[in-house]
């Protein structure tokens, strides 16, 4: 069996088991410690809430979800590594939502037992984007969110939030710092060119994408991600060659299912002390 399907199955072995249903409002309020037994409670570990944030001139509105977290926990970004939990969000039951779209501050990255996953500590602000049915009528926002977070053990968990989104709303000057905490974009961040070769495994794909990068930092790592989140991506080796970032990395499918890689669809990370790079896409390597 491919080694990193092993890992999967243990990581869903082990949730099941961990299992954990949080039903928030927007401020519970932290016990304040462990419990005597060893065990944690919902209300120690996290408090989310929404910024209800302002609507903007081109009809979209700019909100965030706030995750504050106790000393010594920590949650996921949207791609967090072999060991990690990703964040998973549902909005049905909201009113006059069209869509949204989250601008992904950047992450952290953890080294712990011989494993590294990528998330936040302390507090997470994530903004959001969220284009509304009508453009002159308030959002009504509901939601349940199903986030991992770890400290010496790791715990998914879900949530509810529930928020009115007035118009027009008030610049939030905490949210405006998180989004200008995001990624560079691949033009500001010099790239010249991203290609990826792709050769066939037993079970999926080897991809090698070579990134003519400026330096983003030391201890580069290379974060790849696909459209469908069933498809399982390892962790990447990553290393430089002169201005060449180099990353190679398995994809491998759900069993059975089809699939078809566009290299126009992988969408590549690097993450390099405190600094991050986002390249949608690449070409095919020569």
């Amino acid at each position: 069996m491919y080694q990193g399907m092993s890992r999967i199955s243990f990581l869903t072995t082990r949730l099941g088991a961990l299992a954990l249903g949080l039903a928030a409002a927007t401020t519970p309020v932290w016990a304040g410690g462990d419990g005597a037994d060893g065990s944690y409670s919902p209300d120690d570990i996290a408090q989310i809430d929404v910024l209800p944030g302002w609507r903007t001139q081109d009809g979209t509105h700019i909100a965030a979800l706030r995750i504050r977290l106790a000393d010594g926990w920590k949650t996921y970004w949207r791609a967090p590594g072999d060991a990690g939990i990703p964040p998973g969000f549902t909005w049905a039951g909201s009113r006059n939502l069209q869509d949204v779209q989250f601008i992904w501050p950047t992450p952290q990255v953890f080294e712990q037992n011989g494993m590294r996953t990528v998330g936040y500590s302390h507090e997470l602000i994530l903004p959001m984007v969220m284009t509304p049915a009508m453009a002159d009528k308030p959002i009504r926002l509901k939601a349940r969110l199903a986030l991992g977070v770890c400290r010496d053990v790791c715990m998914p968990m879900q949530a509810r939030v529930r928020a009115d989104l007035p118009l027009p709303g008030a610049q939030d000057a905490t949210i405006a710092r998180a989004m200008d905490q995001r990624p560079d974009t691949a033009v500001e961040a010099g790239l010249r060119r991203a290609t990826c070769t792709v050769d066939p495994l037993p079970d999926g794909l080897r991809v090698t994408a070579r990134l003519t990068l400026p330096r983003v930092g030391p201890d580069e790592m290379v974060v790849m991600e696909t459209p469908n989140p069933a498809v399982w991506v390892s962790e990447a080796m990553t290393q430089r060659s002169g201005a060449t970032l180099i990353a190679t990395l398995d994809i491998v499918p759900p069993p059975g299912a089809p699939f078809l890689l566009n290299r126009s669809d992988l969408r590549l990370t690097v993450l390099a002390a405190g600094r991050a790079v986002d390249i949608q896409g690449c070409d095919a390597g020569s």
